[in-house]
């Protein structure tokens, strides 16, 4: 979705609205949840819940209470309690379907030291907050400047301004502890505000920053993934996936989210699928797996003594014979149940839909073409030569003087 902010500029180009899904209009922000109670009225003698969602920059939402009981929609900018001062944020959220999101999140809406919401924004509190908003990217590159001359191994990914201005707050990433107290007071005294620091993990920092993944769309979690699960390489094992970590790896550098999405379809399969560690007893030899598919369902063998052949069985069969090998029965051979694959091969034929030239062209080679410009340049020099011989001669014979006698 996008706003109308978000139209595109000219020459086709996308314009955007470059708020980083903070927009005003709501319509290209991350994580919003469509309210599909808005057009339901209240039954009668019910109150409207007076909790509403309010989110801040990037995704970080709190929950607020209404207690003066004024009339907020999905959209507006209001001035929030904070710790010290007040803060600004957009309305993302209102109604009942906020005490359903304050369940799923275990926040207690009875708590009565859940903040409150102050009023709506004026139009001196947004042009104080958007002016804080334009000072954060170069207060980032003077933070970064900093801690690299205190030699401090950590990255400040981001920094989020207060409502009213009055205090910073630095998330960064570091691998281990980090004594930053000296930069505090570097930063408090070349900033002139309050200063705080927090430490997100990796994958916090590519949600919070977003991008492009290997897949060619914006990264999940800066879009509607809302919880982190663990992910380990035994979820790659699962789906047969080769264990190469530039591949597996995300932006933030650890195990890719997806690898979590098919992984319950796959251990669903692999429930009454054969082990790959199973061992198969025949007469001619003891046999490995040397492979599954479990999309074809089928299992590749080989004896110990012949590790090059593979011999290919069906879900079925292996079963079969490993109930036999329990009551210590022996196959004769693993050809006898080899499954014969029969390849077939299909040719392709393409058409050419747009008008376009051979595939192939670049193929063939350059030499002819070059001799036969050669011969052409060769044979019009020829006949340019030829042709100003005879303009000259013509011009010769006009060109001499009548004989007296004639």
């Amino acid at each position: 979705m996008g706003c109308s902010s978000c139209s595109t500029g000219k020459g086709g180009q996308p314009r955007g609205c470059k708020n980083n899904g903070t927009c005003g209009t709501d319509g290209c922000n991350k994580l919003t949840v469509f309210d599909w109670l808005s057009n339901m009225s209240l039954p009668n003698g019910e109150e409207p819940f007076d909790c509403v969602e309010v989110r801040f920059k990037n995704s970080r939402k709190e929950f607020f209470r209404n207690d003066r009981n004024l009339s907020l929609s999905i959209g507006d900018i209001v001035a929030t309690q904070a710790q010290s001062g007040h803060d600004v944020g957009m309305v993302t959220l209102s109604g009942e379907l906020v005490r359903v999101q304050m369940k799923r999140k275990k926040v207690d809406f009875k708590d009565e030291e859940l903040p409150k919401i102050y009023r709506k924004a004026s139009q001196k509190d947004i042009d104080i907050w958007q002016k804080c908003r334009d000072r954060e990217e170069e207060i980032k590159k003077r933070s970064r400047e900093i801690a690299i001359i205190l030699n401090l191994q950590m990255k400040i990914s981001d920094v989020e301004f207060q409502g009213d201005g009055s205090k910073a707050t630095f998330y960064y990433t570091a691998e281990e502890r980090v004594d930053f107290r000296q930069l505090i007071k570097d930063m408090a005294k070349a900033f002139s505000i309050r200063i705080e620091m927090r430490q997100i993990g990796y994958r916090q920092e590519a949600q919070r920053l977003g991008g492009i993944g290997s897949c060619g769309r914006e990264l999940c979690c800066s879009t509607w993934l809302t919880d982190f699960r663990s992910v380990s390489t035994s979820a790659a094992r699962y789906q047969q996936l080769s264990l190469n970590p530039q591949k597996l790896a995300g932006q933030c550098g650890k195990l890719k989210c997806c690898l979590n999405y098919e992984l319950d379809v796959y251990l669903e399969a692999l429930k009454d699928f054969p082990s790959q560690d199973s061992k198969l007893f025949t007469e001619k030899g003891l046999a490995f797996c040397q492979k599954a598919d479990i999309f074809k369902g089928m299992l590749w063998f080989s004896y110990k003594d012949d590790p090059a052949n593979w011999h290919a069985l069906t879900k079925k069969q292996v079963q079969k014979i490993l109930e036999m090998n329990k009551k210590k029965e022996k196959v004769p051979s693993l050809e006898a149940y080899a499954v014969e694959q029969i390849v077939e091969v299909k040719e392709h034929v393409f058409e050419n839909v747009v008008g376009q030239d051979s595939l192939t062209r670049f193929d063939r080679p350059k030499q002819k073409r070059n001799r036969n410009r050669n011969k052409n340049r060769k044979s019009s020099n020829r006949n340019n030569k030829r042709s100003s011989n005879q303009n000259n001669r013509r011009k010769g014979s006009s060109n001499k003087k009548p004989s007296k006698n004639g």
